[in-house]
């Protein structure tokens, strides 16, 4: 067996298994092994899924020896974040409220990673209840960025992000209902996608932002990642030369939003090499003024209707932001929620028009790089921002838009990773990923420092 499988693309393992030169059984131990040795630093997992994850190997190893595999992740390890139901495995949504729940049955979206292959090696750290761009909750420390742990990695799938920068997982599903892939892939140097609204559903799981959300892909690369959305929305998304050329609509503060000054520059520099590749770079802006009208009253209408009792039943086991949200959620106006609702079609057309103009938009995908760990800023350069959106103003327009949006790592500030972010217009998922492909290789971020880390 190689020294490190860690190392190996999702592509080059399902070779290996082909060849029979790797076994998926000693690929899950050694990832397992390498989870033993580093995750007591990052806190990526909240629960091992040892004997489920062997026994999948077991199969898989099974499958290739009787030369009947075949399917898309047949023996691939990956990791889930917990706010996928798992049959038998628990399920706490990251809250102390769920410590303990076993899920009766998979979720869709676990149901089709299972029908792939697919080797369950966890399920990682997030948010409580997804309501957070950080990954702290009272289940146990907060999850560490792997390029310094002192660090967040962002959220709210942080631990999924986690896990492939620090090669714990060759994949991992994430969810992201304002950011929550974008943001931790952009904190920790991997590559994130959300896909279209209702692109990859999860029948009968767990509600948060339904309007919203979508599962997606994180992942060490694009090539990666299109494996993996392929099984979560039942498609294919074999690699495409991108016409040429395509009209690039460049934004380097959407909504005139503060940046860190550095990460603008490393950004802008990603974003000239379009026109290295022959596409036309113009600036503007989305029309994306009025998201947070949408979003805000959405989303508390439906944390009260989920979760209110619990602010009765056990308010003790509730995050201090969880509470604060169940607790806005209780003096919102209905007029509001009406108005939101009613909001939400004329933003898509608007959105939807835009890129009848412009092919992608790139912005970045946070405006600050990752920040100690419980210090979100207060201040950018010397503007004040708020606690809420401030760090990371960039993504959640877009799932009020229900259109398709990535993260693609484009450099280092301080030591840091930073992300650009590509939005293409709903249903662009090959666009998307062909043009995150484009920019992953024409930039080729440094891991050097990361990977002497984690040996």
């Amino acid at each position: 067996m190689a020294n490190d499988v860690s190392s190996l693309s999702v592509a080059q393992l399902l070779g290996a298994y082909q060849a029979r030169t790797l076994s998926p059984v000693e690929v899950a131990q050694a990832y397992f092994a390498r989870i033993e040795r580093h995750d007591s630093k990052l806190h990526a997992y909240v629960q091992l899924t040892r004997d489920l994850a062997l026994s999948q190997a077991r199969q898989a190893e099974r499958a290739y020896a009787a030369g009947s595999a075949g399917a898309a992740l047949e023996g691939v390890p990956i990791s889930i974040k917990d706010a996928f139901h798992v049959a038998g495995i628990q399920t706490t949504l990251g809250s102390e409220v769920y410590r303990g729940q076993i899920s009766k049955s998979d979720s869709g979206l676990v149901r089709r990673l299972r029908a792939s292959g697919a080797v369950f090696l966890g399920k990682t750290n997030t948010a409580e209840f997804g309501q957070s761009a950080t990954t702290d909750n009272l289940l146990g420390p907060d999850t560490a960025n792997p390029w310094d742990v002192t660090r967040t990695p962002g959220g709210s799938s942080g631990g999924a992000a986690a896990s492939i920068a620090a090669r714990l997982a060759p994949l991992a599903v994430g969810s992201d209902g304002g950011g929550s892939i974008r943001i931790p892939a952009a904190f920790a140097g991997v590559f994130g996608l959300k896909p279209s609204a209702g692109v990859c559903k999860d029948e009968d799981g767990f509600r948060a932002m339904s309007e919203f959300v979508s599962a997606g892909p994180m992942a060490k690369s694009v090539a990666d990642a299109r494996i993996l959305l392929g099984v979560l929305a039942g498609s294919r998304f074999d690699r495409r030369s991108t016409r040429k050329p395509l009209r690039v609509c460049y934004c380097p503060a959407p909504e005139n939003r503060p940046v860190d000054r550095d990460l603008a520059l490393v950004v802008e520099r990603a974003a000239r090499v379009f026109e290295d590749l022959g596409h036309r770079l113009e600036a503007d802006h989305p029309p994306i003024q009025g998201w947070d009208d949408i979003f805000g009253p959405l989303v508390l209408e439906e944390e009260h209707r989920e979760r209110g009792h619990l602010l009765k039943l056990c308010p003790e086991k509730l995050t201090r932001y969880e509470r604060s949200t169940l607790k806005a959620a209780l003096v919102l106006d209905p007029v509001d929620v009406e108005r939101a609702r009613g909001l939400l079609p004329g933003f898509r057309r608007r959105l939807g028009e835009f890129f009848d103009r412009y092919d992608v938009l790139i912005s970045p995908a946070t405006a600050v790089p990752a920040f100690p760990l419980d210090q979100r800023p207060k201040f950018i350069g010397d503007v004040a921002v708020d606690w809420l959106w401030g760090a990371f103003p960039f993504t959640a327009p877009f799932n009020v838009g229900g259109v398709a949006a990535s993260a693609v790592p484009c450099g280092l500030v301080g030591g840091l990773p930073v992300s650009l972010q590509l939005v293409v217009r709903a249903g662009a998922e090959q666009l998307l990923l062909d043009l995150s492909q484009d920019v992953e290789e024409a930039v080729a971020l440094d891991r050097r420092g990361l990977d002497s880390i984690w040996t």
